[in-house]
């Protein structure tokens, strides 16, 4: 199956970006140096096109309701034009996606309901459109859900100078926006969504704009371009989860308990997984950060060992940290491992590295 291309493709090619597939995506994933463009993040702004992201509308008398049954959190504390991270599980409690929900505005609202935005990670806008609308017809609820995916483009801005940059490009309006809530806005004329939310650990907005208008948003907004291999190490050193790979409802199941997002998880709301979650809030194994204390890099799917040699987990994530300059990563552990300082090892191309439990974000 050919690779789903963001409407960013051709300016990100003249910039003589390399891509990568991502998610059924050809994604940039470098345009200068991930050290460059994690840099640029850390210490001014960056530019990441995310338009492999999902966009979903739920839209009715019944939206609320179906959001509140389908997401962990609790979506009846949502005003228009807030947001709030939550997670898709599914009877037993495992994660299937994490996402955040959007109460629209009211203009943007039909006349006899609510409606919501919220947004799957990539490739799992097609899954969460099937499973929006089975349990909307199974439970008889009067909405709409429509995969906007191919209509919007999103862009991130991410630094601690974005919001001046996004201020100066569409208003300073967006200077009181508050973490996850979002703001409607103009940017050389083109209608956007700027949500302060991001992956970076950094403050930021993602900016959501008509597919076509994506170059007109994109070119108001200079800065450095980053791609997803600088997304990454932001993220991992602030101990973000990422989809398919710190938890997969196949290949690494993992509840809300286990990944350490129980924050998101409201268990006085009815969802699907709900009677599961409520009996596994003390899981047996913990979601972890790390650190090398010996050269090397850890990478998905290294084994975790005790100070002894016995193999006691997996290691889900890693890089060698830009910021800090050693080996950092993810994964799970026994809970009688998981304190913070334990001494563990990484199994690093078949030799162990001696490494330590460490609190996240590492930063």
């Amino acid at each position: 199956m050919a690779l789903r291309k963001p409407p960013l493709w051709d300016v990100h090619a003249e910039r003589d970006a390399t891509f990568t597939e991502f998610g059924g995506w050809d994604m940039p994933v470098e345009f200068d140096s991930i050290r460059t463009e994690h840099e640029a993040v850390r210490e001014t702004v960056g530019l990441f096109d995310v338009s492999h992201m999902g966009e979903l509308e739920v839209r009715g008398p019944d939206a609320a309701a179906l959001m509140q049954r389908l997401t962990t959190n609790d979506v009846s504390r949502l005003a228009p034009g807030e947001g709030q991270y939550s997670a898709i599980t599914d009877s037993e409690g495992v994660i299937l996606d994490d996402t955040i929900v959007y109460a629209l505005p009211e203009a943007r609202q039909p006349d006899t309901g609510e409606g919501f935005l919220f947004i799957p990670n990539a490739g799992h806008d097609g899954e969460m459109e099937a499973r929006w609308v089975d349990h909307r017809d199974e439970w008889d609820l009067d909405c709409e859900v429509e995969n906007r995916t191919a209509e919007y483009a999103m862009v991130a801005l991410q630094g601690p100078d974005s919001e001046d940059l996004l201020a100066d490009a569409a208003g300073e309006a967006v200077r009181d926006v508050a973490p996850f809530d979002f703001v409607e806005a103009d940017i050389e004329g083109v209608p956007v969504l700027a949500a302060r939310s991001g992956y970076t650990g950094e403050d930021g907005f993602e900016l959501l704009c008509p597919w076509d208008d994506a170059e007109a948003v994109w070119s108001a907004l200079p800065c450095q371009p980053c791609g997803l291999g600088a997304r990454d190490t932001l993220r991992l050193e602030k101990g973000f989860l990422l989809s398919g790979q710190d938890f997969d409802a196949e290949s690494n199941p993992r509840t809300p308990y286990e990944a350490g997002i129980d924050f998101v998880v409201a268990l006085d709301t009815d969802f699907v997984g709900r009677d599961a979650l409520a009996d596994a809030t003390d899981p047996d194994e913990r979601f972890v950060g790390f650190e090398l204390r010996e050269r090397g890099i850890p990478r998905g799917g290294y084994d975790i060992t005790d100070a002894e040699g016995t193999v006691i987990g997996t290691v889900t994530s890693g890089t060698m940290s830009p910021s800090l300059g050693e080996g950092i990563g993810l994964g799970y552990v026994p809970r009688e491992f998981a304190a913070p300082g334990t001494d563990i090892g990484i199994v690093v191309r078949g030799q162990r590295k001696d490494a330590r439990i460490t609190d996240i974000p590492f930063l």
